[in-house]
């Protein structure tokens, strides 16, 4: 977090903007999270594929997700969310690059979607399948993976349980996505809160063991939401229960508000802000990469009837056209494509 610190004395004096991630932390209740608020990012990520509303929905939800998770990273690397399931929805893509892009598609099947109408919940769009979360700190480090099963759930539990499982940190997460309408026109924002409970006692921290996988058949096996919590940690999910929706989108109540609302009483304390912007990764020299990881034969097979190799970005939409010389010329300059 940033050496920026100020304590969070007045609800009123404090103004957030969008497009921002918000770090915090509450010491009386060893609690410490981010809070993220997107406007024009995610507003121009959802418009620029004309997404249908339950898929918008589900992909901003995914991308508040992906800033609140990617913001563990300081000043490299790579966050990356990724969901591969049989749900209309049938694949998630957002990338996180430190310190601050965003950027996000989906892939799905229209037909799908539209028979579960426009209400349709995330858990129903999703199906089941895997959701992956990757960190790619560079070349010198070694990448990690967690990988949760979707089995009808959403975004919120899947990382609910991936806390559970991979970190063993007791957390809890919020998401929210709506659509703004104003002056006969409509702008999509997101918003989400992540919280985890980091006391100095490791024994504070213990939680239930997951159930053995060969429990003899009949075992009673240990119902952790009847497990004696911590009394702090069970303030902290008493107040974050309280959190509405449209808190964590509308414009007219910022996270500086919003947390001054859940936790002043405890003396909570925010940090610097860290501004987020919606930017693709993709250039002509890693579409040129990508291109020549094919075999000769496979490139022979991309070119078009106008002689030409076609691709296009499936984050910004971005066309790029590709002359087969040269593809096949060597570069100047590897680069790795991500």
């Amino acid at each position: 977090m940033s050496s920026g610190q100020a304590p969070v004395t007045s609800a009123a004096a404090m103004e957030g903007n969008d497009d921002a991630l918000l770090p915090f932390t509450v010491e009386a209740l060893d609690l410490r999270g981010s809070a993220v608020r997107l406007g024009p990012s995610i507003d121009t990520i959802l418009r620029r594929h004309g997404y249908p509303d339950p898929v918008a929905r589900l992909l901003g939800e995914a991308a508040a997700l992906t800033a609140l998770l990617g913001a563990s990273l300081k000043s490299q690397g790579r966050f990356q969310l990724q969901t591969k399931t049989d749900g209309p929805v049938e694949m998630i893509v957002v990338d996180f690059e430190a310190p601050d892009r965003l950027r996000a598609t989906a892939r799905f099947d229209e037909a799908r979607v539209t028979a579960l109408g426009a209400k349709a919940k995330a858990a129903d769009l999703i199906g089941h399948g895997h959701l992956a979360m990757t960190i790619d700190q560079g070349p010198s480090q070694s990448r990690y993976q967690g990988v949760v099963a979707m089995e009808g759930q959403g975004l919120e539990e899947a990382a609910h349980q991936y806390f559970r499982q991979s970190e063993q940190i007791p957390t809890r997460v919020r998401l929210a996505v709506a659509e703004q309408v104003e002056g006969g026109g409509s702008r999509w924002r997101a918003g989400g809160l992540l919280m985890q409970f980091l006391p100095s006692s490791p024994e504070r921290m213990r939680q239930a063991d997951l159930p053995p996988g060969d429990a003899p058949e009949g075992h009673a096996l240990l119902d952790e939401t009847n497990l004696p919590e911590d009394d702090a940690w069970t303030e902290a999910r008493s107040l974050a229960g309280t959190v509405e929706d449209h808190e964590l989108v509308d414009p007219a109540v910022s996270s500086e508000r919003l947390l001054y609302r859940l936790f002043h009483e405890r003396g909570v304390r925010v940090f610097d802000a860290q501004p987020l912007v919606e930017q693709c990764r993709c250039s002509r020299e890693r579409v040129l990469g990508m291109i020549r990881s094919f075999s000769e034969a496979e490139r022979r097979d991309m070119v078009a009837d106008d002689g030409k190799i076609g691709i296009t970005c499936e984050f910004c939409s971005q066309r790029y056209v590709v002359d087969p010389a040269e593809a096949e010329a060597a570069p100047e300059s590897p680069e790795r494509l991500h």
